[in-house]
């Protein structure tokens, strides 16, 4: 086996380009010390490439693409890129706009029409940035159900559920929240504007033309695809396949190698494929409503690593992960595909980064300290909720210092302002209007803040629990949740035989695997609604006895 492994590496070495530039070997032998734990016959693993002035100078493999018959991971073997094929999406949209077909400033419904009409235009631009509003597909499906993995899901999927949502997460262009279904939508577009596939237009546009030969779309989960790598995830003492069994794709579903990968970078650096306004296009970071501008662009996030300019995705499908990061002031880029899903993506490939760069975190700022009375610290410690959403946030006093109960210290800033993280995550302590406790806020990204007030602890009473028994269905999720009292708590079932434990909050408001719970009550007090509120979808809400 081991014979057979240094062959086909051998092979494959062989037939990299000639541009490949020797690497030394203090830097490749860091780079092997990365992937020490999955080099092995017995694990699943990465293939990892790093350029420099659009030259490969590392191309390596460690671990297996297939553990059934012992195939390993080579440099060309093609894996799922995740979400970080979205900036081959973005790009096919920019080249239909360069070519007068359609413009970025488009009303999406103008092609999409099956998106309803919400009083405020959502853009081509809006879906690029993950600014549009809409409600992730995935998560809607999993309300249902129908968790990414458990069908066999397709653009008709994709339509059929945004046909249906009654509402936006927010008014386009307020805030930044990550919607796959944006850029299925800009799959769907690239469709009906082209007049050929999708999957046809990336390859006659991009793949080819860049030579990304080993490179394609999954639009079909059940093609045949030679040196495709198989996708695994832990199980027990061993792993077991995870492989993304579904049709969606443009926010997903790339099929490609660390080598392609860096083909499409050196063009994100020289502008062969669609010229200066191509790259103008696909780095113009989103702006907010407010005139904030955030970091994303066009399936691309502009950061830094360490103080350094990084232009730079993540990507994350069933058992595949991925990393594609760009570094333009020193004309270096690195790719990293995986099969197997414990691996962070984004801290591999840093480090990775951080190899060739010789960068290192640079040392904290001296700050002033700020000594809060301990007292003071305990007045403000508690639950207190978002006034808006009703999210939760735990206050607790520990080690002398004010902590998020689900999080690090919160530093002094003041003695009514207090900081967290690296890019300080700022809370500011007031007094509730009429002198009724302390409440805080904190900034937001859209430019607003938002208000936690203090809440009250609540042990419900059987009678409590029994008032929000009952059915509660929701038309955008066509789906029914049923309410029901069992062993002395509130659960929820759903079809055909989940059962979702809810675990209370305060009043009226619980914790599930599903997301936040909320009851809503109508003017004459009793429980009217159930709203659901997670990462992607701000309020779903399912009314009770109606269907």
């Amino acid at each position: 086996m081991r014979t057979l492994r240094l062959f086909l590496i051998l092979v494959v070495l062989a037939a990299l380009p000639a541009a490949i530039a020797q690497q030394p070997a203090d830097e490749s032998a860091s780079v092997d010390k990365l992937f020490e734990r999955w080099n092995s016959e017995a694990t699943p693993g990465c293939a990892v490439a790093v350029a420099r002035d659009n030259r490969i100078i590392l191309s390596r493999a460690y671990g297996m693409a297939d553990l059934e018959f012992d195939i390993p991971n080579r440099p060309d073997t093609i894996f799922e890129a995740g979400s970080v094929s979205k900036q081959f999406t973005a790009g096919a949209i920019v080249l239909l706009s360069l070519q007068g077909k359609l413009s970025l400033t488009d009303d999406v419904r103008k092609y999409v029409p099956e998106v309803p009409d919400y009083g405020t235009p959502i853009t081509i631009r809006h879906l690029m940035t993950h600014t549009s509003g809409l409600r992730d597909w995935g998560n809607v499906a999993s309300m249902a159900g129908w968790p990414r993995g458990m069908r066999v899901h397709t653009h008709a999927h994709v339509l059929d559920i945004v046909s249906r949502q009654s509402a936006l997460n927010f008014t386009p262009g307020h805030e930044y929240s990550y919607s796959n279904t944006g850029f299925n939508l800009l799959a769907i577009i690239v469709d009906r504007v082209s007049g050929m596939s999708f999957a046809e237009f990336c390859k006659k546009n991009i793949f080819d033309p860049l030579g990304m030969t080993h490179t394609q779309w999954r639009d079909n989960f059940r093609r045949i695809v030679k040196n495709r790598s198989v996708a695994y995830q832990a199980a027990g003492s061993g792993f077991e396949i995870n492989m993304p069994f579904e049709n969606i794709h443009g926010n997903g579903g790339l099929l490609t190698t660390v080598g392609d990968l860096l083909r499409w970078t050196e063009n994100l650096e020289t502008g062969k494929l669609g010229g200066p306004a191509f790259l103008e296009a696909m780095h113009r970071q989103g702006q907010l409503n407010s005139g904030r501008q955030i970091t994303y662009a066009s399936g691309l996030q502009i950061v830094s690593l360490n103080g350094v300019p990084e232009i730079s995705h993540t990507g994350s499908t069933a058992g595949y992960r991925a990393f594609l990061g760009r570094y333009p002031k020193q004309r270096m880029a690195v790719a990293l595909l995986c099969n197997i899903g414990s691996v962070n993506p984004g801290n591999l490939g840093h480090q990775v980064a951080n190899v060739f760069l010789r960068t290192s975190p640079p040392k904290p700022a001296v700050q002033k300290k700020i000594e809060v009375p301990l007292a003071e610290l305990n007045a403000k410690a508690g639950l207190y909720r978002n006034s808006a959403t009703g999210e939760p946030v735990r206050l607790i006093v520990a080690e002398g210092a004010l902590r998020l109960e689900r999080g690090g210290a919160l530093r002094p800033l003041s003695p009514t302002e207090f900081g967290i993280g690296t890019e300080e995550r700022r809370f500011r302590f007031e007094p509730m209007p009429g002198g009724s406790g302390m409440r805080f806020r904190e900034a937001l990204e859209s430019g607003e803040d938002a208000v936690y007030e203090p809440v009250t602890e609540f042990a419900p009473t059987a009678a409590d629990l029994a008032e929000y028994a009952g059915d509660y269905y929701s038309a955008d999720a066509e789906t029914t949740l049923s309410a029901a009292v069992e062993d002395g708590s509130l659960v929820l079932r759903r079809r055909p035989n989940s059962r979702i434990p809810l675990t209370v909050l305060y009043k009226d408001t619980f914790q599930s695997s599903l997301g936040l719970i909320r009851f809503r009550r109508g003017a004459n007090g009793r429980v009217a609604e159930l709203s659901v509120r997670e990462g992607r979808v701000y309020d779903m809400r399912f009314r009770r006895g109606v269907r």
